[in-house]
């Protein structure tokens, strides 16, 4: 969901009513405002020079090759990088060469679920909503493993993303639900987000430090 739930309500009207969910309407507004603060600093903490950043990708690359299987009838959702994020293309690539079908999240419209799509190097991409990178004619597809970028992660292993809402109004709908795990810098981990209830915990964690946290 929208970290910004925007505009007011009136003050005869106790709760609001978001995606589903009863929500008080201050807390709401005070958990947005922190997290737009926490999403800043850690964005900004994102910025490193060339070679941290090539060693980090490595570790979390090795981290995940020591956690996840790539083999073939395994479908692996991952990501196109964006605003810093790690770049695991090489381990897309390589997931792909092992017979493992690799995904990419597309965003079909704003405020609905991400559809999943399939990948492979070299195929044809276009531009999509929020011009983003993804495949032109890719299969929709469940993925078993959804791989997604972390902004920020808690203790309970509550993610802190763009602040779309993109991965938890979309995780929150799979089934059966794919095994989910967080990628991201170290330095990423927060005490909590102060989560809502339309979150959805990540069931694992790595950091790029080689930390590696399960629900």
């Amino acid at each position: 969901m929208e970290d910004d739930t925007g505009g007011g309500a009136s003050p005869c009207f106790a709760h609001l009513l978001v995606d589903g969910h009863p929500v008080d309407a201050e807390t709401a507004r005070d958990v947005a405002r922190f997290r737009r603060a926490e999403r800043a600093r850690l964005l900004a903490a994102r910025t490193m020079p060339s070679q941290e950043r090539e060693r980090s990708t490595a570790a979390l690359i090795e981290g995940l090759d020591r956690i996840v299987a790539r083999k073939p009838g395994v479908t692996i959702a991952v990501y196109w990088p964006i605003r810093g994020e790690p770049d695991l293309r090489p381990w897309m690539a390589g997931a792909h060469a092992t017979g493992a079908g690799v995904l990419l999240p597309v965003v079909v419209d704003k405020a609905m679920p991400l559809e999943f799509r399939a990948w492979s190097p070299g195929c044809p991409m276009t531009r999509g909503i929020w011009n983003i990178p993804v495949p032109v004619n890719g299969e929709a597809r469940v993925p078993d493993i959804v791989i997604a970028p972390l902004v920020g992660i808690d203790r309970d292993l509550y993610r802190l993303g763009n602040g779309g809402g993109y991965y938890d109004r979309t995780l929150a709908r799979l089934q059966p639900r794919p095994r989910i795990i967080g990628v991201g810098f170290a330095g990423c981990d927060l005490p909590s987000i102060y989560p809502m209830p339309w979150d959805v915990p990540m069931d694992e964690a790595l950091l790029s430090h080689g930390t590696h946290s399960k629900r």
